[in-house]
């Protein structure tokens, strides 16, 4: 009987802990940035084939089976759904998917290469120790083993257990909701960095974790744990530039997201306000099914600060000109698992398949910012001489490897496929170009070129690949 009165009240203190998970705001409506085509325009007579415009998941269905199929996502039965992959509870990327957030973070930093002077890199724990204050929702890393031993211990009164439980929560402490409080810990060290001057930023890259609700699978309401990959800019400016400073920074980002997409007018941006009355704005993505945030920017104030270091104002002070002032708090925070399904929706296009002999069958392209792409080449070859066609391409996957361009090493399939079955998976996973190495190569140096864009194809002599991939990749990063 006391073993079943504690495992209930066990429960009552864990849905306790896990309440209070916040709601969204209100989705702002998109603006107009570009003339480029949308999605229905793209696909011109063939729009019909991702269906109905106002039937979410028949949209949605193909990417997320072409997804899995190529390694964007990892393949699970049954498949992920939408609403477990936009709150972290899927079973994760693929090695592709992989490879695109890596490169949007990559562009993440390179975005803040012009404030290289005033931004730096942090880094804090994912787990939080110390005691964690009472009401905190965020998520408690208590150890299996000594929650098992208070539970089984039969000589603690309710009132015992319930007190022991309490400690153990308490000071266990939490798994890391968000990247801020990480920053406002190195705030101090890092104003000598600056000389005390003001604005200055502090970016990070990290895993965070969050309660999600699901009903269906866990029982009495205990929330799930989400996951997702957040980029963090923390930016303390005096309190007289914060609201410049964040108009600012919400022109920057939303540029930045827009810079990548097929369809810029999908990233729109909305105004917000949080409980407390603090102004913020929000980024989103158009997705089929409507509207999700990718990044949100708030103007936080300085409590966030005091509440930080509440023993002594005066370290806090940074120089505004020749006032020492304590700073105003911007936090810019991007959600990059939640960017990558974006950029997959944007890119993915179906076009007439020139090689099927019916006009109803398509060919799905995932047309990737070349920034983007996980793949730039894709390297094959012909048939022949196998011995003598490998080593070539060896030496050439070799050589763009150390020039940074990624490959992947198709010539070493063992299953043959005709060149339209290649053609037809290399577009699919995003890759840029197909080079192939035939037989003439091996007597005059020329390759087969053929781009994922245009689906053009020309010789090239081997030799020139190098520099005209290079060159190509460092163009795209420019425009």
């Amino acid at each position: 009987m006391r073993s079943g009165a504690a495992i209930r009240v066990c429960q009552k203190i864990f849905r306790c802990l896990f309440s209070g998970f916040g709601g969204r705001v209100d989705e702002g409506q998109p603006d107009r940035w570009s003339e480029r085509c949308s999605l229905e325009e793209r696909l011109g007579p063939h729009a019909e084939a991702l269906g109905d415009a106002g039937d979410a998941e028949a949209r949605a269905e193909p990417l997320l089976e072409l997804c899995q199929k190529r390694h964007f996502l990892r393949g699970s039965q049954p498949p992920p759904s939408r609403d477990s992959l936009l709150s972290g509870c899927h079973p994760g990327f693929g090695p592709l998917g992989v490879e695109l957030r890596k490169n949007l973070a990559a562009e993440w930093w390179a975005s803040l290469a012009a404030f290289r002077e005033q931004v730096f890199a942090v880094d804090a724990l994912h787990h939080q120790p110390g005691p964690t204050a009472p009401g905190d929702p965020a998520f408690g890393l208590v150890p299996a083993e000594a929650l098992r031993e208070i539970l089984q211990d039969r000589d603690l009164s309710k009132e015992q257990l319930v007190a022991c439980l309490e400690n153990l929560v308490r000071t266990s402490g939490k798994l890391r909701e968000s990247l801020l409080h990480g920053a406002l810990e190195h705030y101090v060290n890092c104003l000598d960095l600056v000389n005390r001057r003001l604005p200055y930023g502090l970016a990070q890259i990290g895993v965070c974790f969050h309660p999600v609700s699901d009903t269906k699978q866990i029982l009495n309401g205990v929330k799930r744990i989400g996951e997702k990959t957040e980029a963090s800019l923390v930016w303390f400016t005096p309190p007289r530039t914060a609201s410049q400073w964040l108009d600012f920074w919400l022109r920057h980002r939303l540029l930045w997201w827009r810079k990548f997409a097929m369809s810029p007018s999908n990233f729109s941006s909305s105004d917000c306000q949080d409980e407390e009355g603090r102004k913020g704005s929000r980024l989103y993505y158009n997705f089929p099914w409507g509207k999700e945030p990718v990044e949100t920017l708030w103007n936080l104030g300085d409590q966030e600060l005091l509440h930080t270091y509440p023993e002594n104002m005066s370290k806090l002070h940074g120089r505004d000109g020749r006032k020492n002032v304590v700073p105003s708090v911007l936090s810019v925070n991007g959600d990059l698992d939640c960017g990558v399904l974006a950029y997959l929706y944007d890119s993915l296009q179906l076009t007439e398949n020139s090689f099927a002999r019916k006009n109803t069958l398509h060919r799905k392209v995932l047309k990737l910012h070349p920034s983007l792409a996980p793949v730039k080449v894709a390297l094959d070859m012909g048939r022949g001489s196998t011995v003598e066609l490998r080593q070539v391409c060896q030496g050439l996957f070799n050589e763009l490897l150390e020039n940074g361009i990624s490959v992947w090493p198709g010539y070493q399939e063992t299953v043959h496929s005709s060149m339209d079955q290649l053609y037809s998976k290399y577009d699919e996973m995003s890759v840029l170009f197909t080079i192939l190495i035939t037989e003439s190569t091996l007597e005059n140096g020329l390759v087969h070129l053929r781009s994922r864009d245009t689906t053009m194809k020309e010789m090239m002599h081997i030799a020139k690949l190098k520099d005209f991939l290079t060159k190509y990749i460092s163009a795209a990063k420019n425009v």
